[in-house]
């Protein structure tokens, strides 16, 4: 089971000072600023995913690569760009995540095939089209599909039409790439039988799409029917799916790589499980800048707060937080601190139970991570992305430490 990391741009900056919180005055970010593998010895995932739409932008997206930065991706390729280690594979995808809500992929077949192609990708993926619904009981009025809405027939339909276009033009051009299909369905029978067109095809790798929002019972109500149908040289992928817990079943049913963002984003987009523990996920310290957070700068404005008070709250904060990592600050005394800034900032969530957790435990002082022997207490302050994406590099690095050690198991069963 491999796990691949999608790029969305995420680095950090090698020159940050984390006392004085400034660059290096001759930073260049394409540079100079490092990815997750760079900031590790051995790269905390297998491969990497990278989007069309991330690149390019699709529609009337615009995409997360400036100008100058799209020219440098066509004329260095993929591995070249994101400064891939040697072996490293890399997925070529549409991002239809971008297009959900269009009533037609704004991407051709010639389009995608050109942008993998000419990048490098080990693997391209199919034109797809998100389903936006999922519900096993429409399975109970097949061979009939009238309870099913005309919306997900229809983004079934195409997703298939345009795989089959797409594979017949792979092997007409004789690509580079090993084409991706990808299945799209609403229920456990309409993703089996689309896998099976897929199959049918000729693709050799297939990826299950749609299955972010599902529940990790719906994704193995999915795969059993699948499984029996797998041909013996056909491997399947997981589209945004990590699911440890999970991975000795997909394994069973065929499941060979997933590739997921969760780890990264669960680093600043999750109320509380910030940070993954040994035993446990904790909650970051949150330390907001007072002249960044838009929420104090309004009550600034409003006059409800002092600048003078709101500036000396975050100092003292910040400077407590150094002398508890020393053991020079006591426990109890930093929690009433940062309740008093999270006042401030009119926060109406109480974290002082999940700090308490956090402070006591000490899980940075365990990890020997390099983000982590690094950044000391730094990496569990929820605060600016310099913190907050080395917090979720430690995240990613976790979970592929855990995969390994379930692929380890598994080998040995």
């Amino acid at each position: 089971m491999e796990f691949f990391f999608p790029d969305s741009q995420d680095l950090v900056d090698p020159s940050f000072d984390f006392v004085t919180e400034k660059r290096s005055d001759t930073r260049i970010r394409q540079r100079d600023d490092l990815y997750a593998h760079e900031v590790y010895k051995k790269p905390p995932y297998d491969g990497m995913l990278v989007s069309k739409a991330i690149v390019e932008g699709t529609g009337a997206g615009t995409g997360r690569y400036t100008l100058g930065q799209q020219r440098r991706f066509a004329v260095e390729g993929v591995k070249e760009f994101l400064r891939i280690p040697p072996g490293m594979k890399v997925i070529g995808d549409c991002g239809a995540f971008t297009y959900v809500k269009e009533p037609v992929p704004p991407v051709t077949v010639d389009d995608v095939i050109r942008f993998y192609q000419d990048a490098g990708f080990d693997y391209g993926a199919s034109i797809d089209h998100i389903i936006l619904q999922y519900n096993p009981d429409w399975d109970s009025t097949l061979p009939g599909i009238d309870a099913v809405p005309k919306d997900c027939v229809d983004r079934q339909e195409l997703t298939l039409e345009l795989a089959r276009a797409f594979i017949q033009t792979c092997r007409k051009e004789r690509v580079c790439f090993e084409p991706l299909g990808i299945v799209q369905g609403w229920s456990p029978k309409s993703y089996s039988r689309a896998f099976s067109a897929l199959q049918k095809m000729g693709y050799k790798y297939i990826a299950i799409g749609g299955l972010v929002p599902l529940k990790s019972r719906e994704i193995m109500e999915i795969l059993e029917p699948i499984a029996p149908k797998l041909k013996s040289d056909t491997r399947l992928h997981l589209f945004g799916v990590t699911r440890l817990d999970h991975v000795k079943q997909f394994a069973k049913h065929g499941v060979v790589s997933f590739d997921s963002t969760s780890p990264l984003f669960q680093a600043f987009k999750e109320d509380k499980e910030n940070y993954y523990g040994k035993d446990r996920n904790y909650a970051a310290i949150r330390v907001p800048q007072v002249d960044v957070n838009v929420k104090l700068k309004n009550r600034i404005l409003s006059g409800e707060v002092k600048q003078s008070d709101a500036f000396r709250l975050e100092r003292e904060c910040m400077q407590a937080l150094q002398l508890f990592d020393k053991r020079r600050f006591p426990r109890a005394d930093l929690i009433e601190l940062l309740i008093e800034y999270q006042a401030l900032f009119g926060s109406i969530r109480n974290y002082a139970t999940e700090y308490e957790a956090t402070l006591r435990d000490r899980p940075w002082k365990e990890c020997k991570c390099t983000v982590c022997e690094e950044l000391g207490i730094n990496v569990l302050i929820f605060r600016g992305a310099e913190r907050n994406r080395r917090r979720g590099f430690h995240n990613v690095f976790v979970t592929h430490n855990r995969l390994k050690k379930i692929r380890s198991r598994i080998a040995v069963a």
